[in-house]
């Protein structure tokens, strides 16, 4: 009786050894099947976006474009029957930038079909303006005027806050900012499609600003969150 406890015993005991070492062995060949199939698959797109995203967003601020601007304003006051005058040439120059801190996973769309990366960047910035000092020039007329008043105290305070409104207002407009906007998408787009083209990867890489209406592919892209987590 004793011996047959015994060897029930040692049959259970070599039946585990024997389930433990199938689920080794199948489990070896589900990793190695698994590595060999990446690597036939290739590097994964939306690792090598989300790197290049990472990199961007410790840049913290991107500014690929400035220009420089002259406002011409005048500014005149009357008193007591006399009149005075201060026209006011103000240069400065004007950045654009994109806060690429505000970068997100979000900002990211990935169209598997299209092999297409659309990234959608922060709002762009007026930076300025940076007035050139030794640039400014000011003509006068009225000087009987201005000597016995504090008139040329005011218009040249109001000289200087139109000077700044028109040098921003020369930044805003649709040319240097169309200009700004095609700088700043040349340098995000290389920034995503060199890592994508190192890694052996044929992409697409499409910016938008919020203020552009991306193509209708945008909506049906899938977010890199989503891909990972497998899941539209």
């Amino acid at each position: 009786m004793e011996d047959g406890r015994v060897m029930r015993w040692g049959c259970l005991n070599f039946g585990a050894l024997l389930l433990a070492l199938v689920l080794a062995i199948g489990a070896g060949f589900w990793f190695l099947g698994d590595t060999v199939k990446s690597q036939f698959r290739g590097p994964d797109p939306i690792t090598v976006a989300q790197a290049s995203l990472q990199g961007l967003r410790e840049q913290n601020r991107l500014s690929t474009f400035a220009a420089r601007y002259v406002a011409v304003v005048t500014s005149k006051q009357s008193r007591l029957g006399l009149s005075a005058e201060k026209t006011l040439i103000m240069p400065g120059m004007v950045r654009y930038e994109v806060d690429l801190a505000k970068l997100q996973q979000k900002s990211l769309s990935w169209d598997a079909a299209n092999k297409r990366l659309t990234i959608l960047l922060p709002p762009l910035e007026v930076i300025g303006p940076d007035v050139d000092l030794d640039g400014i020039r000011e003509y006068s007329e009225g000087g009987l005027l201005m000597r016995f008043t504090d008139v040329e105290t005011q218009l040249d305070a109001a000289n200087r806050k139109a000077g700044q409104q028109e040098l921003i207002r020369q930044a805003r407009s649709p040319m240097p900012v169309k200009l700004a906007k095609e700088a700043t998408r040349r340098a995000i787009e290389r920034s995503f499609a060199m890592p994508l083209k190192a890694a052996g990867l044929d992409a697409r890489v499409a910016v938008f600003f919020p203020d552009e209406r991306p193509t209708e592919d945008w909506d049906r892209s899938r977010r890199p969150e989503d891909v990972l987590a497998n899941k539209w």
